[in-house]
């Protein structure tokens, strides 16, 4: 009993110790609006630093059968058991309270009330535009972010590690192997977010859809092309899209548009914003098999993208990025807009060892936007930093760094 206990605290110990980048910015905002509405994707993490961040809070899950259906049958008497706020999880399951939490907030004129959340962002932000719109903050919290798990203590210098074994908080404060946590995690959001936002009956073909998704990361999305090669229509290739977009399972970078050249590909790219489901997906089964596997490449690029996403998402900022391509497939991999007419260009490459190759690209751009090589960055899986005339060789490990 007593190695159990020991056992027991040391697993507490380290799930309370990944602290969330977040959590300073959530805090402040808590001060400054009634309402503060945390969303993102399930098993982000997102109970856990509500009720560490507010452990005073009385906390209620709306996905409890028995507090919905007291929510539901008296929304005022339900709310008048917690006269100093409170937080409510998965609120966006009664769509009914949030007139109710308009009424308390406007009348009583405090901060930091109530700390809403959930996972559902479309069904979440719906009523929040409706009933809420300047009276709460909205932030997103995302999988663990890479500068989280090495202020945690845990290991990060194996790219490929990384990539395979993702970023959701229970692969690590539950010692979940990635095939279980994954395979668990597309039954429940299959199973039940899906069905929420969209009534899609076969399973099987959305899966099908989700995979020829995960194989195409990296690139331009030719939505026509998605669609035939599952067998469904446009429309329905479409919407299922934007149920992904919706459940924060995919992410669409958007392209860059200045008038730098008329002739710009308009269709954003398509990431995941997780590559541990991404790798699931593809049936990938170890780390091992990543180093030479045909899409290590766009996994790479799609760990940098989400990780600038959390980078900025961690400060409740709207991310700059974008991604630059012409019909001449001339490209740059991201774009950060530091705004001032300041736009950082950057390449990402899965190799280890640095090649003046990999600056390429930037020749074509620095003509055409009168860019310094000063704002040009080679993020690669290697491990030196270096400063050409070129531009900047930047390692994965301190890429965050470099970006603030």
């Amino acid at each position: 009993m007593h190695y159990e206990c020991i056992f027991v605290h040391f697993w507490l110990y380290i799930c309370v110790m990944i602290e969330r980048n977040i959590s300073a910015k959530v805090k402040s905002l808590a001060r400054k609006f009634p309402v503060v509405t945390i969303t993102g994707p399930r098993q982000s993490g997102k109970s856990t630093l509500i009720k560490n961040l507010f452990p005073k809070k009385p906390y209620i899950s709306l996905e409890d059968p028995d507090m919905r259906r007291l929510a539901i049958e008296d929304p005022r008497g339900f709310l008048n058991n917690y006269p100093n706020g409170a937080i409510l999880d998965e609120v966006q399951n009664i769509p009914s309270l949030f007139s109710y939490i308009q009424g308390i907030v406007d009348h009583k004129n405090k901060s930091g009330m109530y700390i809403l959340s959930g996972s559902q962002n479309f069904l979440l932000m719906e009523k929040i535009t409706q009933t809420l719109a300047g009276r709460t903050a909205i932030c997103q919290l995302l999988p663990l972010s890479k500068s989280e798990l090495e202020q945690s203590g845990i290991k990060t210098s194996d790219i490929n590690t990384l990539i395979y074994k993702g970023f959701y908080p229970r692969l690590y404060d539950k010692r979940i192997s990635p095939t279980d946590f994954y395979s668990s995690y597309l039954k429940t959001y299959i199973e039940r977010d899906v069905r929420q936002i969209r009534n899609i009956t076969d399973h099987s073909l959305f899966l099908k859809f989700l995979k020829m998704c995960a194989a195409r990361i990296g690139s331009v999305l030719n939505i026509q092309s998605l669609a035939n090669d599952c067998g469904v229509s446009l429309n329905t290739a479409k919407s299922w899209l934007s149920v992904l977009e919706t459940g924060y399972i995919i992410n669409l970078l958007q392209p860059y548009h200045n008038n730098f050249n008329k002739r710009l590909m308009k269709s954003p790219k398509l990431y995941f914003y997780d590559t541990g489901l991404v790798c699931h997906l593809l049936g990938i089964s170890n780390s091992k098999d990543i180093a030479h596997h045909y899409l290590r490449g766009g996994l790479f690029e799609n760990l940098v993208i989400a990780d600038t996403l959390k980078f900025y998402h961690n400060q409740a900022k709207q991310p700059p990025i974008y991604y630059w391509k012409d019909k001449t497939q001339k490209e740059i991999d991201l774009i950060i807009d530091k705004g001032n007419d300041k736009l950082l260009a950057i390449e990402i490459k899965a190799g280890e060892t640095m090649t003046k190759d990999y600056f390429a690209n930037f020749s074509y751009w620095n003509k055409i936007t009168l860019s310094k090589p000063e704002k040009n960055m080679v993020v690669y899986a290697g491990e030196k930093q270096f400063q050409t005339v070129s531009g900047l060789y930047v390692p994965f490990n301190v890429y965050e760094n470099i970006i603030k």
